[in-house]
C-alpha cells in the first residue's frame, strides 16, 4: 500500500535522541517509514508502538518483536500504553495532517481531485462524515469552520451557498460540492479548495481537540529528559504545539509557581521550527508545509 515518504527523517529520528533500550511511540504509523528508522536505533532491550486509527495502516505493521501496533486515536495514548502495561516512554513522535495514502484513494474523500462520496473519516469508524457537516451544519457553523480552521476570507458567502444549495437538493457527492464551491473561488483554485477541504477534515475528525488530547497525553507519559517530536502541516497545529512547548497549556501563557518562578515543561532543542532543506523540497511536495518542533521534557515540578 503506498504512503509518502517520510518528511524530514532524519531530522525526525536525531531529534528523538533515540537510547538504544528504550521505549519510544510513533504516535502517527501510518505507511511505516519512521517507525523503521527507530527500530534500527533500539536493541532488543528497547521498543516501538506505532499507533494509528486508521485500519488501512495495518497492512504496513513490521514483523519485529520489538515492535507493537496499536490500532487507537493517538489521543488516547496514555491509556492506551497502560493498558499495555508502559507507564513511562523515552520518546514520541507525532507526524500530524492526512497522509498521502488517503488523500490518493479517491473513495476517502479527502480530495478534489477525485468524485466520491464526502466522506474524509481518517478513522474508518467514525460516526461524523464530511456529508454531515456540509448538509447538517447552520450557515453559522459553517461559517466558523471555513473561518477557523480554513482560514478563508469568504467563509461567510461560502457558508450561506452551500446552505442555499442544500435547501434544493443534497449535496451528496465532491462533484456536486465543488459545482457550489467553485463560483465562490477566491485567488488561486488548488490552494483554495486545499483550504476548504482541509477546514472540513479539521471539523470531521476534531484534529484541534485530538492534537490537545495528545500534545497533554504526550506529557504525561514522557520520562523526564524524554524527547517529544511533532511535525506540523498547518499554522494551527504549529501554533499548539508552539504554545504547549513553550508553557504547557494551548494559549501560551507562562505560569508561575508561588515563588514566582516560571513553571517550564519542557525545553526547547528547536528554538524555532524547522523546516525542509532546499534538496528535500525538490524530492518531496509535501515538505513544503512542514515544520519541525523538538522539545525535552524537564523534571515535574513534584519531582
Amino acid at each position: 500500500m503506498s504512503y509518502h515518504d517520510p518528511v524530514m527523517l532524519t531530522e525526525c529520528i536525531e531529534g528523538l535522541q533515540i537510547n538504544p533500550a528504550g521505549i519510544y511511540v510513533d504516535a502517527t504509523f501510518g505507511g511505516g517509514g519512521h517507525a523503521r528508522e527507530i527500530l534500527k536505533k533500539i536493541n532488543t532491550m528497547g521498543h516501538l508502538y506505532g499507533f494509528d486509527q486508521d485500519e488501512d495502516a495495518l497492512a504496513n505493521t513490521l514483523d519485529s518483536e520489538n515492535f507493537t501496533f496499536v490500532q487507537q486515536n493517538f489521543r488516547y495514548l496514555d491509556k492506551a500504553l497502560r493498558l499495555k502495561g508502559v507507564r513511562k516512554v523515552d520518546g514520541i513522535l507525532g507526524d500530524l495532517g492526512v497522509s498521502s495514502h488517503q488523500l490518493d484513494v479517491a473513495e476517502r474523500g479527502f480530495s478534489y481531485r477525485f468524485d466520491a462520496a464526502l466522506d474524509m473519516r481518517m478513522n474508518q469508524g467514525g460516526e461524523k462524515k464530511a456529508d454531515d457537516v456540509i448538509n447538517t451544519y447552520s450557515a453559522q457553523d459553517l461559517q466558523t469552520v471555513f473561518s477557523q480552521y480554513g482560514e478563508l476570507r469568504n467563509s461567510k458567502s461560502l457558508a450561506q451557498a452551500i446552505v442555499k444549495d442544500r435547501n434544493v437538493r443534497k449535496i451528496r457527492t465532491i462533484g456536486d460540492f465543488l459545482k457550489v464551491v467553485d463560483p465562490l473561488v477566491r485567488g488561486q483554485r488548488n490552494k483554495y479548495l486545499s483550504q476548504v477541504f482541509q477546514a472540513i477534515r479539521i471539523e470531521v475528525n476534531e484534529e484541534m481537540d485530538v492534537l490537545k488530547d495528545f500534545l497533554t497525553a504526550s506529557y504525561k507519559v514522557l520520562k523526564p529528559g524524554g524527547r517529544l517530536v511533532i511535525m506540523s502541516y498547518h499554522s494551527l497545529e504549529d501554533r499548539l504545539v508552539k504554545n504547549f512547548f513553550k508553557s504547557g497549556n494551548f494559549d501560551g501563557t507562562l505560569e508561575k509557581d508561588f515563588y514566582g518562578n516560571i513553571s517550564r515543561p519542557f525545553k526547547l532543542i528547536t528554538k524555532k521550527a524547522v523546516s525542509a532543506s532546499e534538496a528535500e523540497l525538490k524530492l518531496n511536495s509535501r515538505s513544503r508545509s512542514a515544520k519541525l518542533r523538538i522539545a525535552e521534557k524537564l523534571a515535574e515540578p513534584n519531582g
